[in-house]
């Protein structure tokens, strides 16, 4: 059992797996994804097939944060539906395995769009790219939550409401010292909330280019990733996601499109 988020016990893994995945043979090769993630996550080959593990970090953590678990059953669900998602294989919950709960996928070959300008597409691409991303985002939100047994996977009341009582309630856990201007922010959204319309939606919580899987060569989404904040919700707040981008800063820290002359893209 390993507490390192940046490396996997091999041997540990490769053991699990032999017992439980059927057709999973080794030997076992483990690299970790370097981008950015909450839930650390590895790319694990073998001769024959790649998975990846997603792991929730070890340690303390924030209350329902890293919710890996949900991640595994949001993704299974939607299995055959048209939002495009990676193959899940097992969901372990035996800490003692690697240190904390984990859930194993299949790995989906493909092109993953750091830069919303895309600018390794052509124009045309780019257009394509973007319509499909908004196109997988309705799919997402016309989906039978009942008919997929997704119906408890939120509570019922004002989703903008939950979001933000949420979040000010996680920032408050994490804070060092007081900043008035995140108390008055946090203020004007609880003061400000749309009334709830009776929309009640699946939702990703993190609906963005970076979180999505494209064809090597093409444009059409091979899968749609991090689902850690996935819900029942309003189908608002996702587009609202997407819309936000052309107000956040150019680069790694905002991928936004924030300047940009959008009609030359």
């Amino acid at each position: 059992m390993t507490t390192d988020t940046q490396t996997l016990d091999e041997v540990a893994v490769s053991r699990w797996l032999e017992a439980n995945l059927p057709g999973f043979a080794g030997p076992l090769e483990v690299t970790k994804f370097q981008a950015g993630q909450s839930n650390p996550t590895f790319l694990l080959s073998t001769p024959a097939h790649d998975y990846v593990l997603r792991r929730k970090p070890p340690g303390v953590l924030l209350k329902s944060a890293h919710a890996v678990d949900r991640e595994f059953r949001v993704q299974k669900a939607l299995a055959g539906s048209q939002v495009p998602v990676a193959k899940m294989h097992l969901l372990c919950e035996d800490e003692s395995v690697i240190g904390s709960t984990f859930y194993v996928m299949d790995h989906v070959p493909g092109r993953n769009f750091n830069d919303p300008t895309l600018p390794e597409l052509e124009p045309k691409q780019r257009a394509e790219v973007m319509d499909e991303m908004n196109g997988v985002l309705a799919a997402l939100h016309e989906v039978d939550i009942n008919a997929i047994g997704l119906s408890d996977y939120g509570p019922p009341g004002n989703y903008f409401e939950r979001q933000v009582a949420r979040w000010s309630k996680q920032y408050r856990a994490s804070e060092t010292e007081k900043q008035p201007d995140m108390d008055q922010l946090m203020q004007r959204l609880a003061d400000n909330l749309p009334e709830d319309d009776g929309q009640r939606t699946l939702v990703h919580g993190d609906y963005r280019i970076d979180n999505m899987i494209f064809d090597t060569y093409g444009t059409a989404c091979r899968a749609v990733l991090d689902w850690e904040l996935s819900t029942i919700g309003h189908p608002f707040a996702d587009l609202a996601a997407v819309i936000m981008q052309w107000q956040m800063p150019v680069g790694a820290e905002g991928r936004g499109l924030a300047g940009v002359d959008r009609k030359t893209l």
